[in-house]
């Protein structure tokens, strides 16, 4: 299944873009969304426990994903 990917902040920085067709197996959750993009960043850092939202609601990493979901990465806000 495709799944849309949007990415914010350092993960946009880290693959170039804002928005990924993530190719994942059926039955896949949040938490392999996460893993497939680390695995994209090439070793670049990016954060390791960033906000994640499925269809504009925010979710946790065991939360299943199907083929018409929106998946956005957020990372953390530092402020100042």
């Amino acid at each position: 299944m495709t799944v849309r990917v949007l990415l914010f902040a350092s993960y946009a920085d880290a693959l170039g873009t804002s928005e990924l067709a993530l190719e994942l197996p059926a039955g896949a959750c949040v938490r392999d969304v996460l893993s497939s993009v680390k695995a994209m960043a090439s070793g670049k850092r990016i954060p390791d426990k960033p906000m994640v939202a499925v269809n504009q609601r925010y979710a946790r990493d065991d939360h299943p994903v199907s083929g018409t979901d929106e998946v956005a990465i957020i990372p953390p806000v530092a402020g100042g």
